[in-house]
């Protein structure tokens, strides 16, 4: 029996350091739009779903062919809600409804560089390994090990000395989270409530594919970078 899968996209309104982030014009459209696309494109999932508990993001992500069956409750809807548990409360109000679903691959809001293909890499990796959870990384561009520290006097030092005498070249790899998405099977989410699970695979991406966004100046860098990878 075929494993049953569902896209949630978490986007609350009230940003702060950019307003309506997660509705903004990013690329001639709402930059949401591109995580309900990628979704969609997939063709991997029983719903599409946005978590939001925000009147115009709702209005915004049904008209780009997600559904908003329902707006997150107050208690995950604040600064300090976090994602597995704005997910959770998700699939405890399909439970209600009487759908289950198997797998659940949570796909940020502002991911402009997402894609069905990545989605779709990250399901086959997720059931080919067995894992209980798949995350999509990037290599650090410079070795995490050779990083440096100010103390309160403003005195520069390496927070890993031992390092210093050694080449890039021979210090293993770094990753950080690409921030686009997570797969996850739903009973591990339920009891780890939490995405970096034991038993976690990852997914290696390009610097290219890669844009954190969290002020106006991020904002702008993915803008100039998905116009150069458009052209």
């Amino acid at each position: 029996m075929p494993l049953k899968s569902i896209a949630i996209i978490p986007a609350r309104g009230g940003s702060k350091r950019i307003p309506g982030k997660n509705i903004k014009t990013f690329g001639g459209r709402p930059i949401i739009a591109y995580s309900i696309a990628a979704a969609c494109g997939a063709a991997c999932f029983e719903q599409v779903m946005v978590s939001t508990d925000d009147a115009q993001i709702k209005s915004v992500a049904e008209g780009q062919g997600a559904s908003v069956p329902f707006l997150r409750s107050p208690g995950n809807s604040d600064d300090f809600a976090a994602i597995a548990d704005v997910c959770l409360e998700v699939l405890q109000q399909y439970e209600a409804q009487g759908q289950t679903f198997d797998l659940l691959c949570c796909i940020l809001p502002t991911a402009p560089f997402v894609s069905s293909a990545r989605l779709i890499e990250g399901l086959e990796l997720l059931c080919r390994s067995e894992a209980d959870a798949v995350v999509p990384v990037a290599a650090f561009s410079y070795p995490v090990q050779r990083a440096l520290q100010i103390d309160e006097k403003g005195t520069l030092s390496m927070i890993w000395p031992e390092n210093y005498n050694k080449r890039s070249q021979d210090l293993p790899p770094s990753y950080h989270d690409a921030g686009q998405f997570y797969w996850i099977r739903t009973e591990v989410l339920k009891s780890e409530k939490k995405f970096f699970v034991a038993n976690s695979r990852a997914l290696i991406l390009a610097d290219a594919e890669v844009q954190d966004i969290d002020s106006p100046e991020d904002w702008q860098l993915a803008e100039l970078k998905y116009s150069l990878i458009k052209r």
